[in-house]
């Protein structure tokens, strides 16, 4: 009996968050699309992946590991940064785009949490709309870390000179392999909680400030 509790309350929680993954997911990577349309290269919008179509963003092996374990990845978006008018600074735009709408809908979120506490909604929208931000706070987060094949790689590649940037995709692979021993030896982890526990600590005292001030 306390089997079948504990997968019931599990299928609950995992439901609850379904929207908070799905959301970070997409919103992240059509800001990659999206921003590398605006900048001239239109690889994203000719394989339709300028699109709230979650289907197009979802790799469905690693959307079942983050859902199930909180580790995966989505469909990269196809971006050719040879489109872009300044490669370097629009290859650093495009990066950056994905975790900057993660940290837009995390501002959204507290206005949201604030005003629902405020009227005293019902707990289960506000425990999904905490889980929304905690998501795309953490996604936000993880994709900026300067390992391939994360966002914050091709930033890091990007800002260095030509013959260094050459040499950083060079050693991408044996980067992305450092990632791959990190996540396994759980130092990612480490890392990440210590980012997640500042930016957690800083949105509860901007939430507690709002409720008071309103």
């Amino acid at each position: 009996m306390l089997a079948v509790d504990n997968m019931f309350n599990w299928i609950i929680a995992k439901s609850i968050a379904l929207p908070g993954l799905l959301i970070a997911i997409i919103f992240h990577e059509l800001a990659h699309g999206y921003s590398a349309y605006l900048l001239g290269d239109s690889t994203a919008k000719n394989y339709g992946r300028l699109t709230l179509n979650p289907i197009s963003h979802i790799d469905p092996l690693g959307f079942i590991m983050l859902y199930v374990i909180g580790f995966g990845w989505a469909k990269p978006v196809p971006i050719n940064p040879n489109n872009f008018k300044n490669r370097k600074r629009d290859n650093i735009i495009v990066s950056l785009a994905g975790s900057f709408t993660n940290f837009i809908i995390v501002i959204i979120t507290i206005i949201v949490l604030v005003i629902s506490v405020k009227l005293k909604a019902n707990d289960i929208f506000i425990s999904i709309v905490y889980i929304i931000m905690q998501y795309n706070l953490s996604f936000g987060i993880f994709n900026l870390l300067p390992f391939p094949p994360l966002d914050g790689s091709k930033v890091v590649a990007s800002l260095l000179p030509l013959k260094y940037e050459i040499k950083f995709y060079q050693y991408e692979r044996y980067l992305y392999a450092a990632l791959i021993v990190l996540l396994i030896t759980n130092r990612i982890d480490k890392i990440l909680g210590k980012l997640l526990f500042i930016g957690n600590s800083l949105i509860m005292d901007m939430i507690n400030m709002l409720i008071r001030l309103i």
